[in-house]
């Protein structure tokens, strides 16, 4: 099974991308050695070939010493013999160097070889340069795309923060609101309530003065009935003690009696018949000084003693 991994696909291409230049460079090696070894033996200069020649030595005969000879006139001088150098000898031949054998001819498929090999490492070259670019512009673009990324969700998360902070502060507004609105009812309902209470207890306060009034005005109206009553009671002899007798008298807005009957018996039935004749002839009553505190119905109580 082939395996998957880029990096391994990678590492096989590179290690065929090695082999092939390591072949191009040998084969190139091998060709410019054999240029370069063709050319140097084909033009190596012949070395010169010299050779010294001696003459040799003149023997001078050997003579005795002769005796002075007279002294003769001087002849006349004779012209010297040109000199003549010794003729050179002809230098040694040398017999002709063996021609060199040809260079080996180049093989043009290894040429073609070689060329092949260059051009598929210029091809390779341009695929590596290539492939270097769009791994750059990868990374650029994948440098680019996670600094955006990141941008963006720097921007996320403060415009997160940002309606975070705006809601808290709605809710915290909206609390202080809320709590304002309670306490301002709470004040306005202790408000009420104390309102409330002052209204009530001045009603009651009134209510009470009102009822104290009345119940004076009662007492004063009842009480301006019971002495013109009493003043027209026969009290009967021998009457003992200060009993109670209490009578509902039943009378018109004018004062006029016209009824009055027995509630509670004194237990002095002579005692009562006075009080009932004494009642019936007083009639008519005593009006109220306010016509609200007239009653149809009167309940008086009468004591002989008071």
């Amino acid at each position: 099974m082939a395996p998957t991994d880029p990096r391994h696909r990678r590492g096989s291409r590179r290690t065929r991308r090695w082999l092939a230049i390591a072949l191009a460079i040998a084969v190139h090696a091998a060709f410019v050695g054999v240029l370069v070894f063709s050319m140097r033996w084909q033009n190596q200069p012949n070395e010169a070939v010299t050779a010294e020649l001696y003459a040799p030595p003149v023997r001078q005969p050997v003579t005795e010493p002769a005796p002075p000879p007279k002294p003769a006139p001087a002849p006349a001088p004779k012209p010297e013999p040109e000199h003549k150098p010794p003729p050179k000898p002809e230098p040694e031949r040398k017999p002709p160097p063996k021609p060199a054998p040809e260079p080996p001819k180049p093989d043009p498929r290894a040429a073609e070889i070689a060329l092949k090999a260059k051009q598929e490492q210029e091809r390779r070259k341009r695929e590596e340069q290539e492939a270097a670019k769009k791994e750059a512009e990868r990374r650029v673009a994948e440098k680019r795309e996670r600094e955006r990324e990141q941008v963006e969700k720097k921007k996320e998360e403060q415009r997160k923060l940002a309606e975070a902070r705006e809601r808290q502060t709605r809710e915290a507004e909206a609390m202080r609101e809320q709590a304002d609105r309670e306490r301002r009812e709470l004040e306005r309902e202790r408000q009420a309530q104390a309102e409330a209470q002052l209204r009530a207890q001045a009603k009651a306060e009134a209510e009470a003065r009102a009822r104290d009034a009345l119940s004076r005005a009662q007492s004063d109206y009842a009480s301006r009935i019971q002495q013109k009553v009493r003043g027209n009671v026969i009290l009967p002899p021998e009457l003992a003690g200060n009993p109670e007798a209490i009578f509902d008298v039943v009378q018109l807005p004018t004062g006029e009696v016209l009824e009055a009957t027995l509630r509670k018996s004194s237990g002095v039935r002579a005692y009562d018949e006075a009080v009932q004749r004494a009642i019936l002839k007083s009639s008519p009553l005593p009006r109220p000084d306010r016509p609200e505190l007239f009653q149809r119905v009167l309940t008086l109580k009468f004591r002989p003693r008071d």
